[in-house]
C-alpha cells in the first residue's frame, strides 16, 4: 500500500478481475498505474466473495456426494465427517493464496496501490480516501471505473443472522437444518448445492415458470432431474411476500401462480435474486460519464465512457456479469489507454453453471436463436451413450450444437454434464475461429473422453 501520488497517467478504482487485469496490462505497455481498492489485496468480489469461495465449497460438496454416491459402483464409505471450522479455513487459505499472489504482482508490475476508495471530483480528478490516512486527491490523464457489483435484496429485507446474501453464505457461519434459497439462478442453484451436501434441507422458491431463467430448457432439464433428490423442494412460479426473522427461524409468506398464499418458517433464508453495478458514491454527476436505465455505465467498443479519457469495464459495464468478461474489457480498455488499437468485439462469451452437473454454453442458445426467427439446425447428443460417461458412474449429460441451416456456420454450443465448464472452451474457441459444423465433425478428438461428445454431435448435422 502506497500514499496517495500527487498524479498519475492511469488511475484504476477497483481491483477485482477488470480492475488487476487491467492495472497489469497498462503498467506492462509502460503507463505510470495507480490501483485503488478497499481492501488489503487485489482480487475483489470475484476472489474474496464470489467464484474463488464458491468453487472451492462446491469442491466440498462434490467429495461429500462422491463418497455417497459411490455405493451404486461397489465402493462404500461411511457417512463423512464434517469438520465445519476446517472447511471454512481451508477455503480462507485458497482465498490468502490468490489474493496475497495478486499483491505480488502489484510490486512486481511497479503498480501504485491505495488501499481506500476514489470519488470524481471531475473529470480530471479522483478524491481518494484512504483505508489509514487523510483523503487527498489524485489528478489522471485517463482513468478505468471498475467497481464491480453486489448482491440485490428484496425490498424492505436487511441481511442478518438468519437472512442473508450470497456474502454471508460463503461466511459458512453453521450449516441450518432448513434453508430457504430465494432465487432460482446460478448463484442460488450453486449455494443451495453446497448447503445441501454439508445437511442442510434445502428449498428453492423461484417467480420464474423455471431455473436458469435464460438457459436451453433441454439443458436445464438435466440438472433439475439431480436437484429434485438433493433439495427438499423447488417452488417454481412463486413469489415471497413476507419475510420476518424471528427468535430462531425466518417466516415466510409465500404466494404460487394461482394467487394462494402459503405460510413457511425456515431456520435460514438465502436471497439471492441477481447483482446490481457499484455505481453509486463514485462522483460520476461530477464528469459527463452516462448511466443507462438498468443501472450501467455507457461505453462504446473501445470501454470509453462519454467522458473520452474515462474507460468502464466490468460488471459495470453490462451483461453478462461475469470476471472472464471483465477480463477482455480490461485488455482492451488497457490497450486503448495506451495508445493502442483494440475493441471489444467477442464472438463467444462463455457463462457455466457449477452446479452438479454443469451447464455451460456460449453464442447462441436455442431459445434466442429462434426467438430471432434465424434458420438454424441443431445437434443434440445425449450422453448415456458416451463410454467415459459411464466409466464415470453418470449417465446425465447432454451436448447440443447449433449452426445455421444456411452455411453450417456454428452459432452456439451447449453442454450440460460433468466438466460441462471445462469442455466449453472448445465450444469459444470454435465460434472465435468461424467454425463450421464440419470442422469439429472431422477434428479427431480424444478417446475416450467426454470432448468426444463434441465429435459426436458433430456427426449428427450431416
Amino acid at each position: 500500500m502506497s500514499n496517495i501520488p500527487a498524479k498519475t497517467q492511469l488511475a484504476v478504482i477497483g481491483a477485482g478481475p477488470g480492475g488487476y487485469a487491467a492495472a497489469f496490462r497498462a503498467a506492462a505497455l509502460g503507463l505510470q498505474v495507480t490501483l485503488i481498492d478497499p481492501e488489503v489485496n487485489p482480487g475483489g468480489v470475484c476472489l474474496h466473495r464470489g467464484c474463488i469461495p464458491s468453487k472451492a465449497l462446491l469442491h466440498v460438496a462434490k467429495l461429500v456426494n462422491e463418497a455417497e454416491e459411490s455405493a451404486q459402483i461397489g465402493v462404500r464409505f461411511n457417512s463423512p465427517d464434517i469438520d465445519l471450522d476446517r472447511v471454512r479455513q481451508w477455503k480462507n487459505e485458497v482465498v490468502e493464496k490468490l489474493t496475497s499472489g495478486l499483491g505480488g504482482k502489484v510490486e512486481k508490475n511497479k503498480v501504485t496501490y491505495v488501499r481506500g476508495t476514489a470519488r470524481f471530483k471531475d473529470g480530471q480528478t479522483l478524491q481518494v480516501t484512504p483505508s489509514d490516512g487523510e483523503q487527498g486527491e489524485l489528478a489522471f490523464e485517463q482513468a478505468i471505473i471498475a467497481t464491480g457489483s453486489r448482491p440485490t435484496m428484496l425490498p424492505g429485507v436487511q441481511t442478518g443472522e438468519r437472512i442473508f446474501d450470497s456474502t454471508g453464505a460463503l461466511e459458512l457461519a453453521r450449516v441450518p437444518k432448513s434453508l430457504l434459497v430465494v432465487g432460482g439462478g446460478y448463484i442460488g442453484l450453486e449455494l443451495g448445492s453446497v448447503y445441501a451436501a454439508l445437511g442442510s434441507e434445502v428449498s428453492v422458491v423461484e417467480m420464474t415458470s423455471g431455473l436458469l431463467p435464460g438457459c436451453d430448457r433441454d439443458l436445464v432439464s438435466q440438472l433439475k432431474r439431480r436437484l429434485d433428490k438433493k433439495f427438499s423442494e423447488i417452488m417454481l412460479s412463486t413469489k415471497v411476500v413476507e419475510l420476518k426473522e424471528q427468535k430462531n427461524t425466518v417466516a415466510v409468506t409465500l404466494e404460487d401462480k394461482k394467487g394462494e398464499r402459503s405460510n413457511r418458517k425456515f431456520d435460514q433464508v438465502l436471497i439471492a435474486i441477481g447483482r446490481r453495478p457499484n455505481t453509486e458514491n463514485l462522483g460520476l454527476e461530477n464528469t459527463s460519464v452516462k448511466i443507462n436505465e438498468q443501472g450501467f455505465v455507457v461505453v462504446d467498443g473501445q470501454q470509453r465512457t462519454a467522458e473520452k479519457q474515462i474507460f468502464a469495464i466490468g460488471d459495470i459495464a453490462g451483461e453478462p456479469m461475469l470476471a472472464h468478461k471483465a477480463y477482455g474489457e480490461a485488455a482492451v480498455a488497457a490497450e486503448v489507454a495506451a495508445g493502442k488499437k483494440a475493441v471489444f468485439e467477442p464472438r463467444a462469451i462463455p457463462a457455466v453453471v457449477f452446479t452438479d452437473p454443469e451447464i455451460a454454453w456460449c453464442g447462441l442458445t436455442e431459445t434466442a436463436a429462434r426467438e430471432q426467427k434465424i434458420n438454424i439446425k441443431t445437434a443434440k447428443l445425449p450422453w448415456r451413450g458416451n463410454g467415459r460417461t459411464l466409466t464415470l458412474g453418470r449417465e446425465d449429460g447432454m451436448t447440443k450444437l447449433i449452426v445455421d441451416a444456411e452455411n453450417d456456420r456454428l452459432l452456439g454450443v451447449a453442454v450440460a454434464g460433468p466438466g460441462a465448464g471445462e469442455l466449453i472452451a472448445e465450444g469459444v474457441l470454435a465460434l472465435e475461429l468461424a467454425a463450421v459444423g464440419e470442422d469439429l465433425a472431422k477434428a479427431i478428438h480424444p478417446h475416450p473422453t467426454l470432448s468426444e461428445t463434441l465429435f459426436d454431435a458433430a456427426q449428427l448435422l450431416d
